[in-house]
């Protein structure tokens, strides 16, 4: 068995490789586990552990388990997501049980048996005609010869999955062969923690509860302001859209309240969270381009949204003050009717754009002394592309050239730091009177009487009373939550397909916030989405500096870089991981045009290969599909309101997968032209077409989700919801298909006509 070289800090995983753990009840003993399940096989982890001690002491045992289907001959775990030097637990199935073993191995080779842990099967754990399931206590499994797990902090962990049986199935030392397929999923150990008197139980056998509470519990707030205020719009959500959506309402004269789940995020709006490095200077991670690959292994990652499956930003900017703030000005096809828009949006698309780009300039140096650092990654992904017909260019010089196109990657920094909308759009709101921004608060749903909304209902009783904020005479409510979250508000309201409402009507608390079933008014919510599938290419090159997989950024990163940054805002902390990006066109066998965008940067996420090589001298190619892509999804929420992936929107159309394939083979097919450039994932003991088939269903998100209240099916041309009278969306979920790019420009330049189109309407 080859386990996965899985590099131990993982600093890419958030954007391309992994989703986020999530509680969930176990139905067969009532264990309420953290963890995540793998949509390409079906396959649930989870995880519980009992508390830390009152001094510090943290724990040395664990409850896990690992439901599979029967078509899964064994899967494996690893702790602390990386395959050497970690403990590896492994299960299969035998007849009518389930064979199990921990593992060890100080090398990328065979793992031996590890006999310290103390694995004792639960009474839960069971073979069936369909699945098998292991529920395990683990005892001596937080810590092992080189490492322990992050149980007091959010860490990714890893899994492995095959679909080759053991050589001897009855062994628990039995040999393997290679794993099929490999994946990582962040888990928040610091959540997992319950209470002894739980863990005892469970630990014995014992059941827990067959729900979770959704928050708040309470239809009664305690206390209640002695005045409220009404507003001529609400905006829900303080990311791009809504972002947009208020500065420009509130220059309209609009009076408006923009409401966010969570709370600061940059140094401009009263965010403080630095690293130490930092200390003493008006900045935050957030700022700092550089540190944008420490979003994702952070001890304290309290950006994320903690009730959505994939990674979604809760703090002032969403997306825009997480991400690698990449910024390609959308061409005029981003709104073109073949990708669904009405024609009226079509027609003034390029208006809207240039008005976007007006207010957030993008640059391609954003580095304060206008030099480029870094570049051995660009200088290589340009002589890979040279003899493939690319035009070198300066990207955003013209945004509709995206065939055979290359250059410097562009961002929406200013000034050395992360700017985009929150340094932009939100900073002229703020100095308007008419203007009022309240951040740390969660919109549940919009209060209603069947098509006139009247307000939203949140979780805040200090801004209405028992938290309900109301409108004015002929007040509107904007939605701009994104993609995941403004669909669940709307299921919540009573809007979208019954089985969502349904499970908002079997929620004790949010069931008294719905309308009476006759006024439920049900639109395709969640439906239609797509993301780009993306693809990782690892190579080697020695001119390549991987700037030690940005692994040291947080705590230790390269003191003259660090030192050039605190200056003046320049050198490599300037700027966040990618180096180059390129487009093309090419057709499928189905006749229709698909683009293929790039990205190359320096490091890896992962690497699985049989080469040996300098880790020093990594970089990545990722490589998306965009425009045109047809595979679509489904996004909705569970029964703990939790929002997530329904049907995965990647490949579902088979053509898709083929033009990605090609498109790779092409990516590679001048690589010989390149002195010393060496692909190692995927290396020569597979083909491109096996790497992509086997390539871990979750790995391909791109985490660019659009179309869940897609225009024409969810809202009208005016962004407004279907059969309603004052109720619209402003964000990347009317999006009705894949822009050409990273999509915060589409996302822009989109808000800046359905503002206008609001205020347009009497």
């Amino acid at each position: 068995m080859y386990w996965p070289k899985a590099l131990a800090v993982l600093p890419f995983v958030g954007s391309a490789l992994a989703q986020l753990a999530t509680q969930y009840i176990d139905p067969d003993n009532g264990i309420p586990f953290y963890g995540y399940t793998e949509a390409g096989h079906g396959v649930q982890y989870g995880y519980i552990l009992p508390p830390i001690a009152a001094d510090g002491t943290l724990p040395t045992e664990l409850i896990g388990e690992i439901v599979a289907p029967i078509s899964a001959k064994w899967v494996g775990i690893a702790l602390n997501s990386a395959m050497a030097n970690d403990l590896l637990l492994v299960a299969w199935p035998n007849g009518n049980s389930v064979v199990r073993t921990a593992r060890m191995a100080t090398d990328y080779v065979q793992p031996t048996v590890y006999s310290t842990p103390v694995l004792t099967d639960l009474p839960t754990t069971k073979v069936n005609s369909t699945h098998w399931k292991w529920i395990f206590r683990c005892q001596g499994c937080t810590s092992w010869p080189g490492g322990s797990l992050q149980q007091n902090t959010t860490y990714p962990t890893a899994w492995v999955w095959s679909s080759t049986e053991v050589d001897t199935p009855s062994d628990p030392a039995s040999d393997m062969i290679q794993h099929d397929e490999f994946g990582i999923f962040v888990m928040p150990w610091a959540s997992a923690h319950v209470s002894q008197a739980d863990y005892d139980n469970y630990a014995a056998g014992g059941t827990g509860s067959t729900s979770i509470t959704t928050q708040p519990t309470t239809t009664t707030c305690t206390s209640e302001p002695a005045t409220t205020t009404s507003y001529d719009y609400i905006v829900v959500g303080a990311g791009p859209g809504g972002l947009v959506t208020a500065d420009r309402l509130s220059e309209a004269g609009k009076k408006v309240l923009l409401l966010e789940k969570g709370g600061p995020s940059t140094w401009e709006t009263g965010g403080t969270y630095q690293p130490t490095w930092e200390k003493g200077y008006n900045l935050t991670k957030f700022d700092t381009p550089g540190l944008f690959e420490s979003m994702f292994g952070d001890s304290n990652p309290f950006w994320w949204c903690k009730d959505i499956t994939v990674f979604a930003g809760c703090l002032v900017g969403g997306g825009s003050s997480i991400n690698g703030g990449l910024y390609f000005v959308s061409p005029n096809s981003d709104f073109g009717t073949s990708y669904g828009w009405p024609a009226s949006w079509a027609s003034g698309a390029s208006t809207y754009i240039n008005k976007s780009v007006a207010r957030l300039p993008s640059t391609d140096t954003p580095s304060t002394d206008g030099k480029r650092y870094l570049e051995q990654v660009y200088n290589v992904t340009k002589d890979l592309l040279k003899n493939q017909g690319y035009t070198e260019r300066t990207i955003n010089a013209d945004p509709n050239a995206k065939d055979h196109t290359m250059g410097y990657s562009a961002y929406a920094f200013q000034g050395g730091k992360r700017a985009g909308p929150v340094h932009t759009y939100f900073q002229t709101a703020l100095k308007r009177s008419n203007f009022k921004y309240i951040d740390s608060t969660t919109v549940l749903n919009v209060v209603r009487s069947g098509a006139n909304i009247t307000g939203v209902k949140t979780d805040n009783c200090a801004i209405g009373k028992q938290g309900v904020v109301t409108l004015n005479s002929g007040g509107r409510v904007v939605l701009s939550a994104g993609s995941f979250g403004s669909a669940r508000i709307l299921f919540r309201s009573g809007i979208g397909p019954s089985d969502m409402i349904a499970f908002v009507a079997g929620d004790a608390y949010a069931k008294t916030l719905l309308p009476p079933a006759a006024q439920y008014i049900n639109l395709p919510v969640g439906q239609n989405v797509q993301d780009n599938p993306s693809i990782n290419f690892v190579f080697t090159h020695p001119n390549v500096d991987s700037y030690d997989n940005w692994a040291p950024i947080w705590d230790s990163p390269r003191a003259a870089d660090a030192a050039q940054y605190l200056k003046n805002q320049s050198g490599v902390f300037a700027q966040s991981s990618p180096r180059a990006n390129f487009w093309k066109a090419t057709s499928g066998s189905d006749g229709k045009t698909r683009w293929i965008q790039g990205t190359a940067r320096p490091g890896a996420a992962s690497i699985d290969t049989s080469y040996p090589y300098n880790l020093s001298q990594v970089m990545t190619i990722t490589s998306y599909l965009s425009t045109g892509v047809t595979s679509r999804g489904r996004i909705g929420i569970d029964a703990a309101l939790t929002a997530k992936p329904l049907v995965s929107p990647w490949f579902t159309d088979p053509v898709d997968k083929a033009v990605l394939i090609q498109a790779l083979k092409d990516l590679v097919s001048s690589i010989a032209s390149v002195p010393g450039l060496t692909l190692i994932t995927p290396d020569n003991t597979t083909t491109i077409d096996a790497y992509v088939n086997s390539y871990p269903t979750a790995n391909l998100n791109s985490n660019h989700w659009v179309g869940s209240n897609s225009i024409l099916k969810v809202v009208d041309e005016n962004a407004k919801v279907m059969n309603t009278t004052n109720l619209f969306v402003v964000d990347a979920s009317i999006i009705p298909s894949m822009p050409m790019s990273n999509p915060t420009s589409a996302i822009l330049s989109m808000a800046e006509q359905a503002v206008a189109r609001i205020l347009a309407l009497k």
